[in-house]
C-alpha cells in the first residue's frame, strides 16, 4: 500500500512544526487518540438510534393492522441490527489497532520529558560552573585564585561530562524516535482504512437486499416521489390539518 505510505507521509510532515518538541508531538497524539474516541462513539450511537428506531416502528399498531407495513418494518430491523453487529465489529478492530496503540504511543511521552528536563538542568549546571571558571581565569592570577580555579575546573568537569553524555543521547535518540512515528503508526492507519472498507462493503451488501425487498417492480424514483406527494396532498386536504 505505498500511496497510503505516501499519503501518511505527507500528513506527517505538514504537521512536522508543530511537532518539532515533545510536547507538540504528545499533544498531538493525545488530540488524534480523543479525536479516534469522539468517532467511534458517534458511529456506535448511529447504529443503536437506528435499531432502537426499527424496534419503535415494529412496536407501532400499524404493524399489527398491516401485514405488509409489518414485512417492510421487519426487513428493516433485520438491515439495522445487521448493521449495528459489523457497525461494532468495525469498531472493536479500530479500538484494538488504532486507539490502543496510540494509547500506548503516548505513554512514552512521561519518560521522553524527563530525559529532556534532565538535559536542560545539566545544561545549566554546565553554564553556572563555566562561568565560575571563566570568572577565576579573568582575574589576576595569585595563589588563592589559581586554587579556586582548579578546584572549579575539576567541579566543572564532571558536570560537563553528564551534560555532554545526556546531550548527546537525546541528538541521537530523539531523531530515531520522530522517525519512528511514521513506521509505528502506518499499520494502524492501514488497518483503519480496511475496517472502514469491509465495513462500507457489508453496508453495500445488507442496503442492496433491503431495497430489494422493499422496491416495488417498475417503480422509479420520480414515481414513489409523485406518489408520496399525492398521499401528502391528500393529508393536507383534510380539515383536521387544514391550515386556519
Amino acid at each position: 500500500m505505498s500511496w497510503w505510505r505516501e499519503t501518511l507521509r505527507g500528513s506527517m510532515e505538514s504537521c512536522s512544526s508543530e511537532c518539532q518538541t515533545p510536547e507538540g508531538l504528545e499533544e498531538q497524539t493525545k488530540r488524534l487518540q480523543k479525536d479516534m474516541k469522539k468517532s467511534t462513539d458517534a458511529d456506535l450511537a448511529m447504529s443503536k438510534s437506528a435499531v432502537k428506531i426499527s424496534l419503535d416502528l415494529l412496536s407501532n399498531p400499524l404493524c399489527e393492522q398491516d401485514q405488509d407495513f409489518l414485512n417492510m418494518v421487519t426487513a428493516l430491523d433485520t438491515a439495522m441490527k445487521r448493521m449495528d453487529a459489523f457497525n461494532q465489529e468495525k469498531v472493536n478492530q479500530i479500538q484494538k489497532t488504532v486507539i490502543e496503540p496510540l494509547k500506548k504511543f503516548g505513554s512514552v511521552f512521561p519518560s521522553l520529558n524527563m530525559a529532556v528536563k534532565r538535559r536542560e538542568q545539566a545544561l545549566q549546571d554546565y553554564r553556572r560552573l563555566q562561568a565560575k571558571v571563566e570568572k577565576y581565569e579573568e582575574k589576576e592570577k595569585t595563589g588563592p585564585v589559581l586554587a579556586k580555579l582548579h578546584q572549579a575546573r575539576e567541579e566543572l568537569r564532571p558536570v560537563r561530562e553528564d551534560f555532554e553524555a545526556k546531550n548527546k543521547q537525546l541528538l541521537d535518540e530523539m531523531p530515531r524516535f520522530y522517525g519512528s512515528r511514521l513506521d509505528y503508526f502506518q499499520p494502524s492507519f492501514e488497518s483503519l482504512i480496511r475496517a472502514q472498507v469491509v465495513y462500507f462493503s457489508e453496508m453495500h451488501k445488507i442496503f442492496g437486499d433491503l431495497t430489494q425487498q422493499l422496491d416495488q417492480p417498475g417503480h422509479s424514483d420520480e414515481q414513489r416521489e409523485r406518489e408520496n406527494e399525492a398521499k401528502l396532498s391528500e393529508l393536507r386536504a383534510l380539515s383536521i390539518v387544514a391550515d386556519d
